[in-house]
């Protein structure tokens, strides 16, 4: 091989390594991504379970809440930049409910879609 052949062969053996690499860590990532929708989801169906039992219960709805936001946290914890962000103001609306306020507790539930919204664009 002359020497413009293997610079050549080396830009393109480097460039796809390059590829490659950022190819996995985006994967990776989606992955990774796709596990803190999971996860959140899975924390939003748990805290709407245990509300739903006894709406008017308002130290349920506390109690459920402390929960959702404290596991939320922990989820976030986990992750970093705007999954984080977006997992930590999911956590921030549950703290809003800690207090049992019925009103709350609904303007929140019209707010879980965009939390969920949020999450997911986050991860694109």
């Amino acid at each position: 091989m002359t020497p413009p052949r293997r610079r050549l062969a080396v830009a393109a053996a480097t460039l796809t390594l390059a590829v490659l690499t950022t190819a996995c860590g985006a994967l990776g990532q989606a992955v990774d991504c796709n596990t803190a929708a999971q996860e959140a989801t899975k924390i939003m169906n748990e805290w709407t379970t245990a509300i739903t039992k006894d709406a008017t219960d308002t130290k349920a709805i506390g109690t459920a809440s402390k929960d959702a936001a404290a596991k939320t946290k922990e989820l976030a914890g986990k992750y970093d930049g705007d999954v984080a962000a977006a997992l930590n103001d999911l956590a921030a609306g549950f703290e809003t409910l800690e207090k049992g306020d019925l009103a709350e507790v609904s303007s929140f539930t019209g707010k879980m879609q965009g939390f969920s919204t949020k999450i997911t664009s986050a991860c694109t």
